[in-house]
């Protein structure tokens, strides 16, 4: 059997700043691969290039040198109507805040990108309430964020990302603004959707026990990637 296509390929990444005279290397010929149901973790300290490397896989920035591809598809080069496109139908993004619409429930907050993406409203909402519910938020489904703790919050936004069933789900320390335990509740509910979902994840953490439980751990280090 053939082994399956990765969910994400990055090839020769390279990404440099410019403060005054100085250029600073942040990546440097960075490659990697994540392929369809594995939960990679990507750790390194603070300024190490961690989010740099999640917006170039996220399609978000574009690097200096190197070449990115989603499920397959190219995407140098690409319109940003065509990158908009792979970003709405094959990723999803969890961040440290939840960025939740205050005005919204959370079962609208999961809602809204599949009408986005041109669900009707009772699809949308039996699918929401399916992520949140296994999310462990079936009681809560009608309150505001306001009212809902930081993990909860967060579990909403994994439900979110989660909502148009991506191919690989991108998150820059999604446990990051969380107690020790919340933490842990936060991790093993996103770890345990995306293996049910077949989900690839790519989880950039300071967490290193809770990198340690995934896949596959690498170290973002003065611009190289590294086995952790």
């Amino acid at each position: 059997m053939n082994k399956p296509a990765p969910v994400l390929s990055l090839a020769g990444i390279e990404r440099h700043f410019r403060q005054g005279p100085r250029v600073i290397e942040v990546l440097r010929g960075i490659d990697l691969t994540v392929d369809p149901g594995e939960m990679v973790g990507l750790i390194g300290p603070s300024g190490a290039g961690k989010s740099t490397l999640l917006h170039i896989a996220g399609l978000l920035e574009t690097p200096d040198a190197g070449t990115v591809a989603i499920d397959g598809t190219a995407a140098d080069g690409l319109p940003d109507t065509a990158r908009t496109g792979i970003r709405r139908e094959k990723l999803g993004f969890v961040y440290q805040f939840h960025h939740l619409l205050a005005e919204f429930t959370a079962l609208e907050n999961v809602i809204l990108p599949q009408m986005i993406a041109g669900k009707t409203r009772r699809d949308a909402a039996v699918r929401a309430e399916d992520l949140l519910s296994r999310l462990g938020l079936a009681e809560r489904l009608t309150h505001f964020p306001n009212a809902l703790s930081g993990g909860e919050q967060q579990r909403v936004a994994i439900a979110r990302a989660l909502a148009n069933a991506p191919l690989l789900l991108l998150t820059d320390e999604p446990t990051g603004n969380l107690d020790e335990a919340t933490s842990d509740r936060v991790f093993d509910a996103l770890r345990q959707i995306a293996q049910e979902e077949g989900v690839a994840a790519l989880v950039a953490t300071h967490n290193s026990d809770l990198a340690a439980r995934m896949d596959r751990r690498l170290v973002l280090h003065e611009g190289h990637l590294q086995a952790g």
